[in-house]
C-alpha cells in the first residue's frame, strides 16, 4: 500500500488551490508575476537513496544504492525556460542531470546482468541519469497576487547503471576482471499542479511549489515535488531558495528492462530571470 500513498496528495493540493483562491483575488493594476520568458537556474544538494535490479537470469535480489554501494551525496543542477505564450499558457522545458561514481569492497555476493561481485572485492559503480522534459500549463486561476496552474508534462529518462571490478587476490584466490552494465530510456508521461503567491502587497517576496505524479499499473509509478521562497532583486530578477524532493520514480525489473527505484531529496537554491 505504501507506494500508493503519494496519490493521497493530490486531493491536498486542490483542497490547498481552494484555500488559496480567495487569497488570489484581483485587486486592480499590473500583476506580480508578469512576464512572457522566464530562465530558472538552481543548484541542489542531493541525498539520493535506492536500488537497482538487473535483468540477467542469476539476478535474484535487489542491490541497495546506498547500503551496498555507498552511493554519496551529490551537487547537480536544474534549468527551466518557461514560454507564457498567453496571459494564461505556458510552454516550457527542464532537465536535471545525475551523475556519480563510487568505489567500495562489497560486503556481500551482488549479481548483476548475470555477472557475481564476490565479498571483500572493490567494485567501482557508476551511475549516471538523465531526467529532461517538455509539459504545458494552463493557469486556472490568474491574479494580481499570484497563480495556480495545472499542468502535463513530458519525462524523458535516461539512466545507465554499470558495476566493474579489477582484478584482485581476495583470501588468497585470484579474481579476474568483471564489468556489467545496463541501460534503461524510458518516456514518462505525468500530471501535476505549479502554483505561486505573493502573501503581501508587493511583488518583492513570494511562495511557490510544484507536485507531478503518475502511476504507471505494472511499470512503475513516479512523483516529484518543490517547494520554494524567493526575494526579488529586481523588477527581473530574483534569489530562490527551499527543497525539493527532485524525483521519486519505480521502474519494474521485466526480461529486458533495468528496475530501478530512485529518489533524489535535498535543498535547492538559485536564481530566475524573467523578460
Amino acid at each position: 500500500m505504501r507506494k500508493y500513498l503519494w496519490l493521497l496528495r493530490v486531493p491536498g493540493i486542490l483542497v490547498l488551490g481552494a484555500v488559496l483562491a480567495p487569497m488570489l483575488r484581483a485587486q486592480g493594476g499590473d500583476e506580480f508575476d508578469q512576464y512572457t520568458l522566464r530562465l530558472e537556474g538552481y543548484w541542489l544538494n542531493v541525498h539520493p537513496s535506492g536500488s537497482i535490479h538487473g535483468t540477467g537470469t542469476f539476478d535474484t535480489q535487489e542491490i541497495d544504492l546506498r547500503k551496498d554501494f555507498g552511493l554519496p551525496n551529490y551537487s547537480t543542477v536544474y534549468g527551466r525556460l518557461d514560454w507564457k505564450f498567453t496571459h494564461k499558457n505556458h510552454l516550457y522545458l527542464f532537465g536535471l542531470p545525475f551523475d556519480a561514481t563510487r568505489e567500495r569492497a562489497l560486503a556481500r555476493t551482488v549479481t548483476f546482468e548475470n555477472q557475481t561481485f564476490t565479498p571483500g572485492i572493490t567494485t567501482r559503480t557508476e551511475l549516471r541519469n538523465l531526467l529532461i522534459g517538455l509539459g504545458y500549463q494552463y493557469d486556472f486561476i490568474r491574479r494580481r497576487r499570484g497563480h495556480l496552474g495545472v499542468a502535463i508534462q513530458a519525462n524523458i529518462l535516461n539512466t545507465t547503471a554499470k558495476i566493474s571490478a579489477q582484478a584482485q587476490v581476495v583470501n588468497g584466490v585470484t579474481l579476474a576482471s568483471a564489468s556489467a552494465s545496463k541501460t534503461l530510456f524510458a518516456p514518462l508521461p505525468v500530471l501535476g499542479f505549479q502554483g505561486r503567491i505573493y502573501p503581501f502587497h508587493s511583488p518583492r517576496f513570494f511562495i511557490e511549489g510544484n507536485v507531478f505524479g503518475m502511476y504507471f499499473f505494472g511499470y512503475g509509478n513516479f512523483l516529484s515535488s518543490t517547494g520554494t521562497a524567493g526575494i526579488g532583486l529586481t523588477r527581473r530578477l530574483s534569489i530562490n531558495g527551499g527543497y525539493a524532493m527532485g524525483s521519486r520514480y519505480t521502474i519494474r525489473n521485466t526480461n529486458n528492462r533495468l528496475g530501478i527505484q530512485f529518489t533524489e531529496t535535498g535543498p535547492i537554491v538559485g536564481i530566475e530571470f524573467s523578460l
